[in-house]
């Protein structure tokens, strides 16, 4: 009799072990979002978010620097941006961005050090456009960043580039092309969650403004261009694109959605408008700071395609409901709190 039941354990032991080990050990914590019943929670892995926070720890500023003597526009040549600041708020903030994006090659990561005002490497020019860019995002972008606002920080962590970016991806066929194209999905991507989910639901919403959509407004309406374009084809790649949100933030659906009826605005918490913002905020960087920056860079900076590197969710937030866990470190760099006037 025993041994009836010692063969069947030995096979089941490496199944059970197995089924376990695609689960996340104890302990884990819910936090109720909404009211009971809508099945609003946020489950969080403190492990996690242990390590998370290491990662997204926000470095001291420097002491703000005086605003008096000349400025920096009347003593270095070819200040393009900044030159409104005292030569000692220019200092510290340049000296800032070193610690920011080139912590390691210093000043010479952009500058030819033998000639400062020489717009020679394509780092500067690119530099003094992403501080615009970082400008446009304080002063235009508030619904999304609030009063938190960011900095060159917020992206770069210290890297020259910054770890999560995109590119549109090569296109794509099944092996041989025997059975056509793969119509941009079943590839496992990290985009998409590594599900089979359209590997780029960037290009669509983050650079192009498709219409965001699970289901329409009318049931077989129209034809050609006025036709119904909430498709499952339409459907999985908003899937994709939910799923980016939800890994890029380090939260499930309900951080935004209620879950009895995700369609509805009414119903949804606040955070759902912000992530609204958010997407177009992306798409105005993409599109209105990246993509002109296209022949700036050089063909080894390119993606496949030869297109620049690009933001998504993943670019500020990096795992993190709030970049940094809101640390509010634009407000020690007033200077990047607003375009400067031309």
């Amino acid at each position: 009799m025993k041994n009836f039941f010692k063969v069947p354990l030995l096979l089941i032991a490496p199944m059970v072990l197995g089924l376990l080990s695609g689960c996340e050990r104890p302990p884990i914590e819910t936090v109720q979002t909404g009211f009971r019943g809508t099945g609003m929670e946020q489950i969080y892995n403190p492990r996690t978010l242990l390590k998370q926070a290491a990662l997204n720890q926000a470095p001291a500023a420097a002491e703000a620097a005086a605003t008096d003597g000349p400025k920096a526009s009347e003593v270095y040549k070819n200040v393009q941006v900044l030159g409104d600041l005292s030569v000692s708020q220019f200092n510290r903030h340049m000296a800032a961005i070193t610690q920011w994006v080139s912590p390691d090659a210093g000043c010479a990561y952009c500058h030819n050090v033998q000639d400062f005002a020489d717009d020679g490497k394509y780092t500067k020019v690119v530099a003094r456009r992403m501080i615009q860019m970082t400008q446009r995002v304080n002063q235009d972008w508030k619904p999304h960043v609030a009063e938190t606002g960011v900095t060159c920080y917020t992206c770069h962590r210290g890297n020259n580039i910054p770890t999560n970016v995109w590119f549109a991806p090569k296109d794509r066929k099944y092996a041989g092309g025997a059975l056509g194209d793969l119509a941009g999905q079943n590839i496992a991507s990290t985009q998409a969650g590594l599900s089979s989910l359209p590997f780029d639901p960037f290009t669509p919403y983050l650079k192009d403004a498709a219409p965001i959509r699970v289901n329409g407004n009318e049931a077989m309406a129209g034809v050609g261009k006025s036709a119904n374009r909430a498709s499952i084809k339409q459907t999985e790649h908003t899937y994709s694109l939910m799923v980016h949100m939800s890994e890029s933030l380090g939260v499930n659906c309900t951080y935004c959605h209620n879950t009895r009826n995700f369609q509805s605005w009414e119903e949804s918490r606040p955070q759902r408008v912000t992530s609204w913002y958010g997407i177009r905020m992306a798409r105005d960087l993409n599109n209105d700071y990246m993509t002109p920056l296209t022949k700036t860079f050089p063909p080894e900076r390119l993606g496949p395609k030869g297109d620049v590197a690009k933001v998504n969710c993943t670019t500020c937030h990096q795992g993190a409901y709030k970049p940094l866990y809101g640390a509010p470190m634009a407000k020690n760099f007033p200077e990047l709190q607003a375009l400067a006037k031309p």
